[in-house]
């Protein structure tokens, strides 16, 4: 293999002088990290909402809930990037959207692939809450009820505590692909971490240390995610469910 290894080009001066190609990385580690967890706040909010109409009896909300999960979870990631960078700004009024078109393309490209993340993962985080609501005992809610709880009563202080418990792990999944979905906003131009590895290639021409460097600031992510998550589960676990004692 006639390949030249060189890790210390991560350390050289910039092409552009702004620093060191590891700086480089470290603004695309920081990128990533703003981005995936304001796009995860807003994706734990709207899809608790809607994984909670999901599951009222009102077939209007419900429908409605179902056509939102639909719609967001069904149309690729990608596609959906592009329509919210690209046809939105032209479909909003025009003040609007020149307003946007007019703003630091930093800011354009950040909002765009934050709401595009922000609702993609929304879809999938309501799923997990209807299925969990959908999982407890039936008699907890009518017990709620026959107490004297109004239904959002029930929901607030009996079935959603207990659904959310119940629904950590697979949330957890979901909290990780966000960080993974992230890379796909390179796309339209956003320098996270993925586009500054690629970024790094063109100027140095060192393949493997970018990339690797690359996976590395992934795997830390994901570490460092479930380590965190996992002790969140451990402190909700409900005897009886998901393991508990």
């Amino acid at each position: 293999m006639g390949y030249s290894w060189n890790w210390d080009v991560l350390l050289q001066p910039s092409a552009t002088g702004d620093g060191t190609y590891l700086g480089w990385m470290f603004y695309g580690f920081k990128m990533t990290i703003g981005l995936s967890l304001s796009a995860w706040l807003m994706a734990l909010i709207l899809g608790a909402l809607v994984g909670v109409l999901r599951t009222v009896p009102n077939k209007a909300l419900s429908g409605l809930a179902a056509a939102y999960v639909e719609l967001f979870r069904n149309i690729p990631l990608l596609v959906q990037l592009f329509i919210w960078y690209f046809v939105l700004p032209e479909l909003a009024p025009a003040a609007l959207g020149d307003a946007f078109k007019q703003s630091n393309p930093i800011v354009q490209q950040f909002v765009s692939a934050l709401l595009c993340l922000g609702f993609f993962t929304s879809a999938r985080v309501a799923e997990q809450v209807r299925s969990g609501i959908n999982s407890l005992p039936r008699g907890q809610k009518n017990a709620a009820l026959a107490i004297g709880f109004t239904l959002a009563q029930a929901y607030r202080y009996v079935m959603l505590p207990m659904a959310f418990r119940l629904v950590v792990p697979p949330l957890t999944s979901e909290f990780l692909n966000i960080f993974k979905n992230s890379a796909v906003c390179s796309t339209i131009g956003l320098l996270e971490l993925a586009a500054e590895g690629r970024q790094l290639v063109d100027y140095t021409a060192q393949p493997y240390e970018s990339f690797i460097a690359v996976t590395l600031a992934y795997v830390l992510i994901n570490v460092v995610v479930m380590f965190a998550m996992r002790r969140v589960e451990a402190q909700v676990r409900v005897p009886g469910y998901m393991g508990g004692h």
